[in-house]
């Protein structure tokens, strides 16, 4: 069966093209909330996505630490997304993984097709774009860069930029870094939880079986930037997703009703509660819906990393302790692959109604 191979969004902005085709055209009741990103980033009033000082997390003093851990529980109670700073990953490394995604991208698109991914198969590590697989046919004016980077057993290096060469050293030397990042994160929220320290991580499958996987999004200039989306409104799957980014806006999150644009916050990594903790949660900790805006004039760029359970070990429920007669459990048991495939059927569904 032959496909029709969709041009890559690079290669489609780059043609010169003035408006862009329909597919990529989001529907009328979603454009009325498209602004431009950067007049966007600049408002000061309203709700601002919180910042979190991680410099204590794990202080030796009891008072100072708890402070830190009760400012975490807020925003990811009331938000659900937040900057972290003074996270511990090196500035020098987090520029260092930046500048070795930035030249893979700009490599030509035919050197980049050496690495495809085949949707089709089930083969999504890889190099990328949207298929229109929805029934509305939507595309998102993004393409990808898609691989498991953690457990370092579980990686398939073969599928590895080989350019730039510094790739393969940079990517696993953050991959290390940011699975320690992840444990003190969840260290702390089990706590906040009044749960035993270890007991979230252990809930997600713990050093052996949470896997880390990088989506390096590349958003190419736009000529319509009014009328289309980087990407759709959605929440993410994970148990917690890592953003860097290159410091351009885009990242809108939806929020008391209103969609809210992320500041750009130097030496920052966004991080997201995703649905894995907030099913664990039973609902105390948000996974926030959230979509990409793109722009005319800059090239956008964000390295996501989402730390996910396994797909079928581990059945997902509200933990007993996040449960009362007054808090009854808001979601059923399912396994993590169950979780994608209720999320995609309702998708489905919401989309054959409009």
């Amino acid at each position: 069966m032959v496909t029709s191979v969709l041009p890559r969004v690079e290669s489609l902005a780059s043609s010169g093209i003035q408006s862009i085709p329909k597919e990529y055209i989001r529907p009328q009741e979603e454009l009325t909330s498209i602004g431009n990103v950067f007049e966007e980033e600049k408002k000061e009033e309203g709700p601002q996505v919180p910042t979190i000082d991680l410099t204590e997390i794990e202080s030796e003093d009891k008072e100072v630490r708890e402070r830190c851990q009760q400012e975490l529980k807020k925003a990811a109670m009331e938000w659900g997304v937040m900057h972290l700073v003074n996270h511990g990953i090196s500035e020098e490394l987090m520029d260092r993984v930046r500048k070795v995604g930035q030249k893979f991208f700009e490599l030509p698109v035919e050197e980049k097709e050496k690495y495809a991914n085949d949707q089709s198969s089930g083969n999504v590590q890889g190099y990328g774009s949207k298929l229109a697989n929805n029934a509305s046919g939507q595309l998102e004016w993004e393409d990808y860069f898609f691989h498991l980077i953690f457990p370092e057993d579980k990686r398939d290096l073969s599928i590895w930029p080989k350019i730039p060469s510094e790739y393969t050293e940079v990517t696993s030397e953050y991959a290390r870094q940011l699975r320690g990042l992840a444990s003190k994160i969840l260290s702390a929220l089990s706590i906040c939880l009044g749960l035993e320290e270890g007991r979230l991580e252990k809930e997600v499958g713990g050093v052996e079986e949470l896997l880390l996987q990088l989506k390096i999004n590349y958003y190419p200039k736009c000529p319509q930037p009014e009328l289309a989306l980087g990407v759709e409104a959605h929440t993410d799957i994970s148990a917690l997703t890592f953003i860097l980014h290159n410091m351009v806006p885009g990242l809108q999150l939806f929020y008391q009703a209103k969609w809210v644009t992320a500041k750009c916050v130097p030496n920052s990594i966004i991080m997201h509660i995703g649905d894995t903790i907030e099913i664990l949660s039973n609902g105390k900790f948000k996974s926030i819906l959230h979509r990409g805006l793109v722009n005319k004039e800059k090239v956008r760029i964000s390295w996501a990393v989402f730390c996910e359970p396994p797909k079928d070990k581990i059945i997902l429920k509200p933990l007993p302790e996040t449960v009362s007669e007054t808090e009854p459990p808001l979601f059923p048991p399912r396994t993590f692959a169950q979780h994608i495939e209720h999320k995609l059927f309702r998708k489905t569904q919401d989309n054959l109604s409009n």
